[in-house]
Formats: C-alpha cells, sequence, structure tokens
C-alpha cells in the first residue's frame, strides 16, 4: 500500500482468472509438454509456459534431451519444430531452448 500511496494509485487488484498456481500447468501446456514427451522420450528435462498471458498464443520451451547431442542449435530447434508441426499452426510465437545433460 506504501508504495501505491506513493505512486498516487490505489492498491493493485490482480484478476483472480489469471492467477494460477507454480505447479499447475494450462491446458495447453499440457498439450504442449505431452506431445514434447512423445517425440522427445530420452528427454531428462521438458518445461513449457505460456509466454502470452493465459492465451495460449505464445510459449517458451526448454528442453534437455541426449538426442540433441553431436546436433548444432539450428538442428535442435528444427527437431522441436517438427515435433510441435501442428501446435505450431495456432501459435503466435516460440521460444525455444535446448540443451544436452551434462556428463
Amino acid at each position: 500500500m506504501a508504495a501505491a500511496g506513493l505512486l498516487g494509485r490505489g492498491p493493485l487488484f490482480l484478476r483472480r482468472s489469471t492467477w494460477r498456481g507454480f505447479s499447475s500447468q494450462s491446458e495447453g501446456e499440457a498439450r504442449v509438454s505431452r506431445v514434447l514427451r512423445e517425440k522427445f522420450p530420452r528427454a531428462s528435462s521438458i518445461r513449457v509456459v505460456d509466454i502470452s498471458g493465459g492465451c495460449g498464443a505464445m510459449y517458451e520451451i526448454h528442453i534437455e534431451s541426449e538426442e540433441f547431442r553431436e546436433k548444432r542449435t539450428v538442428q535442435q530447434h528444427q527437431m522441436v519444430n517438427q515435433a510441435l508441426s501442428e501446435e505450431i499452426k495456432s501459435m503466435h510465437g516460440l521460444r525455444i531452448f535446448t540443451s544436452t545433460p551434462k556428463p
């Protein structure tokens, strides 16, 4: 409240419909995660985050998989794009981060 008073504005209210707990996934995040787990069965880590504010138009994807070893970054990203070829049709944007497990 003190910061809001300094700015000359009222208290900040979050709309309940846009808030989610850290452990829950949106339907879109779950769908994209499921497809990636099917396409990259050796992945040690897959994280999908809807960064569009909840509308499912833009995602950030982090994948750590042995399948990326000895492939250049552009090749790794092509693999992810190919895996999500159907889902991408309804997206506005996609951020992809890939890596291989550390030995």
